[in-house]
């Protein structure tokens, strides 16, 4: 019998396909559970619309299961149970156990029928399980089967391990809250460091001045001790030398003065000399006026 499929069937078609199957599996499977209709027949055309609507719907479920795959590829489940001999279980790890808890790791329900298995898991240890989406989308995750005593130390060190994770960030976080505090000790120590470290550079830069003043205080005082004496040293230096600009000129005004003395001397001699023959000349003289004086009183007469 020619048939289109409806719903997907595992194995056999999807939907939307054409099938040709036994008549006696579409009667007693197929048809009564509504999963076909016979091909060229009038539930065939009436559904045709229904059958697009279903298959675009099945693209996008099938977009969103590729997804869905390949994130639980990535994920790895861990199951405890109790354990005996030989590390064998004394009962066994489901499809249902596998189930919940990757629904719980992934974030999404993923129904037990949809993980493959051939038996139930009884021995410790990973195993790899298949989990299908559709017929052709599917995703093979990791099992941890462990005992229930690791699963208590496993427990154990996880809840350590949070402890001290969140120790740590309180730590930080109070660390940042105190930062501020922190930097401004550090920067008053720092501070008061400096000024500890400076105190003895300022005072040999007070000794070396008070010295420097002193020093000059010191030089000042002898020169002004000495200033007395120098100033009579430059006073016979300067007195020493006007004598001796002085005795040039001296010496020349003498000679001036000499020659002065000496011209003198000399006309007064050269006068002593002359003087007879000048009082001769003067009577001589006087003895003509005389004689002419008489001769005028005798013309006179």
């Amino acid at each position: 019998m020619k048939v289109i499929f409806i719903e997907d069937v595992p194995n056999v078609a999807r939907v939307g396909q054409t099938r040709v199957v036994a008549d006696g599996y579409a009667r007693n499977y197929l048809l009564p559970r509504k999963l076909v209709v016979v091909a060229n027949s009038q539930a065939a055309v009436a559904i045709e619309s229904q059958l697009k609507k279903k298959i675009k719907q099945r693209e996008l479920e099938e977009a969103e299961m590729a997804a869905l795959a390949e994130k639980i590829s990535e994920v790895e489940i861990t199951l405890k149970a109790r354990v005996g001999e030989s590390e064998r279980l004394y009962g066994s790890v489901t499809t249902a156990d596998i189930a919940e808890e990757l629904s719980k790791s992934a974030g999404y329900e993923v129904d037990k029928k949809k993980i493959e298995m051939a038996e139930p898991i009884r021995q410790l240890g990973t195993h790899d399980v298949t989990v299908r989406f559709t017929h052709d989308i599917t995703a093979v995750i990791k099992v941890n089967v462990i005992s229930d005593e690791v699963a208590e130390e496993k427990l154990e060190k996880a809840e350590k391990k949070e402890k001290k994770t969140k120790t740590k960030t309180k730590k930080k976080a109070k660390a940042k809250a105190e930062e501020p505090e922190a930097k401004a000790k550090v920067e008053e120590v720092e501070t008061k460091v400096a000024a500890a470290e400076e105190k003895p550079k300022k005072a040999k830069k007070a000794e070396k001045k008070s010295k420097a003043k002193s020093t000059k205080k010191k030089k000042a005082a002898e020169a002004r001790a000495e200033e007395p004496e120098a100033r009579a040293e430059e006073d016979e230096v300067e007195t020493k030398v006007a004598v001796a600009e002085e005795k040039p000129e001296k010496a020349e005004k003498a000679k001036k003065k000499e020659k002065k003395t000496k011209a003198k001397t000399k006309k007064k001699a050269k006068a002593r000399v002359e003087e007879p023959e000048a009082e001769a000349k003067v009577e001589e003289v006087e003895t003509k006026v005389e004689e002419a004086e008489e001769k005028e009183k005798e013309s006179g007469e």
